[in-house]
């Protein structure tokens, strides 16, 4: 009994001694995120809901269906100059994230090169609802306008694209890509000059208003709220979770961040707590 009650003492000595010799978990050390490449597996992430979700096919749907109410409410009333519509493609009617997903899995960002090749196949798939609103606006004399930003060199792959699904183009001037600035407010200064602009269709808020245009974070909540009344009214928004000048802004509009800087600056930005 004697020498049981020695090995038990010797037991918790050991450790005590243990405990107290155990270096603490610092709390800076959990903080402290491995590399986690969210950039490419957030696209990941986006393509798979905007691919698979019947909740994105809704959204389509909700967002062409008011497009098509407010069109007709623009027909009922009178105007000087003929209706046009203007709207941008990409995630706007047509879907790219099989672009971004082949560019993800193999771990590369976005470059103009392979955007090009991706467009001069012309097979983006629409979105649910694109085509029947847009043929329904042509077939009701509205001129569409596509103002893009993809350039001049991938004019015969959008063409290719429009006219696989069917997409109206009712002159080759309806097609307007981007020549110099990103911005389209002057493209759509001088659609103005001729016709009635009844609605805008984008993704980016940059695709209704130059007060959108190469703005911060800030500066662009403060802008959205201040044209709450047009959201459902004069601008259509199609959502894209996948890129955009959201992503942008967050980053200031600088491009020279490494994929490690941007997955901190990411994980540091979203909160677990409001």
């Amino acid at each position: 009994m004697k020498n049981f009650n020695i090995i038990i003492a010797s037991c918790l000595l050991v450790l005590t001694v243990s405990c107290k010799t155990t270096a603490p978990v610092s709390t800076a050390s959990v903080q402290e995120a491995p590399y986690q490449n969210l950039g490419h597996h957030g696209k990941i992430y986006a393509a798979f809901y905007q691919q698979r979700a019947a909740e994105y096919e809704a959204l389509c749907l909700q967002a062409y269906n008011i497009a098509k109410f407010r069109l007709d409410e623009a027909l009922a009333q009178k105007s000087e100059k003929p209706l046009a519509i203007v709207s941008d493609i990409d995630e706007t009617f047509l879907d790219n994230s099989y672009y971004a997903v082949e560019r993800s899995k193999m771990g590369k960002d976005y470059d103009q090169k392979t955007w090009e090749e991706w467009t001069a196949k012309g097979i983006a798939k629409p979105l649910t609802g694109s085509q029947e609103f847009y043929q329904y606006a042509a077939s009701k004399g509205i001129q569409v306008f596509y103002v893009t930003n993809r350039i001049e060199q991938e004019r015969a792959g959008t063409l290719k694209n429009l006219k696989k699904y069917n997409f109206p183009i009712q002159s080759d001037t309806n097609l307007i890509l981007r020549s110099k600035e990103s911005s389209k407010e002057n493209r759509r200064k001088d659609i103005a000059k001729n016709y009635n602009i009844v609605l805008l269709l984008g993704d980016n808020l940059a695709d209704f208003a130059d007060i959108f245009d190469k703005k911060s974070e800030t500066e662009r909540s403060a802008a959205v709220k201040n044209s709450a009344k047009d959201f459902g009214k004069k601008f259509i928004i199609i959502p894209n979770v996948g890129y955009g000048d959201w992503e942008s802004s967050f980053y200031n509009y600088k491009y020279d961040y490494t994929n490690q800087q941007k997955d901190s600056m990411m994980y540091d930005a979203v909160k677990s707590t409001p």
